[in-house]
């Protein structure tokens, strides 16, 4: 299961636009959609993920994938400018299996898990700006992530809308020793004990979307992370990055 990141939410073809859609009807849509991801791990092959995929929207509450949001009331700063804040929840697909890789074989196996947490955005006619903190809520991790990040919508047509991403994840040391860290019970002459601290990595991305119409839309979404030295130190690494490739079709009511 793979997440679906809150960048993802504001690329649906419902813009969150301000007062005049509160007495919209709701959005329905479905689709399905597939991941590709490449993940650190020493010799880890690239994984595929398909996923169904639901999408609801009211003026008080929005699901899409795995990440669902209650919307609390929007702040109107000017005309042109709006505060969003609202209470987030989402599914985190870290973690891995002692097949996954030669590596990991003699590992216990790192789960994911439901993650909750409260975010803000503050659009404005320069660049949208987010925050938002997460933890881990099914406590596999005991994890905690700090988001704050930035992106610009281009419409380039009445279709088609490119928007890239810049984004800081800072993550505490429960999240970071846990997925990249080697207990003891664990070491091996080959994979020496490991206790991972807490890190900041860049994501860097950009989503294109294209709507055929009022019903049918396609997405595409591409991101890379670099990964901070606390990753990259870890006996389970050997790459400098990580890498996603989500791919959707929704059809809407």
């Amino acid at each position: 299961m793979v997440v679906v990141p809150r960048c993802v939410v504001a690329a649906s073809l419902v813009s969150v636009v301000f007062a005049a859609q509160a007495e919209e009807p709701p959005v329905w849509g479905i689709g399905v959609g597939v991941i590709s991801t490449q993940k650190p791990y020493q010799d880890s092959d690239r994984q595929y993920t398909p996923i169904p995929i639901l999408h609801y929207e009211n003026r008080y509450f929005r699901f899409l994938g795995t990440a669902a949001e209650v919307k609390l009331p929007a702040l109107h700063l000017s005309e042109t400018q709006q505060l969003n804040i609202g209470l987030i929840a989402r599914y985190d697909g870290a973690g891995y299996s002692s097949d996954d890789a030669d590596i990991l074989k003699g590992m216990d196996k790192r789960k994911g898990g439901f993650w909750g947490g409260a975010g803000i955005e503050w659009q404005n006619p320069v660049v949208d700006l987010f925050a938002d903190w997460t933890h881990d809520l099914s406590g596999h991790s005991s994890g905690q992530r700090l988001r704050l990040g930035a992106e610009k919508s281009w419409h380039l047509s009445e279709q088609f809308t490119l928007t890239p991403r810049l984004v800081a994840s800072r993550y505490n040391s429960s999240y970071v020793d846990y997925y990249y860290g080697v207990r003891r019970s664990e070491a091996r002459p080959w994979r020496p004990a490991y206790r991972a601290d807490a890190t900041i990595n860049t994501e860097m991305g950009v989503r294109s979307l294209y709507a055929f119409n009022e019903h049918h839309s396609l997405m595409v979404d591409v991101e890379m992370t670099l990964l901070a030295s606390e990753i990259k130190d870890s006996p389970l690494v050997d790459r400098t990055n990580e890498n996603r490739i989500f791919m959707s079709y929704l059809y809407y009511f």
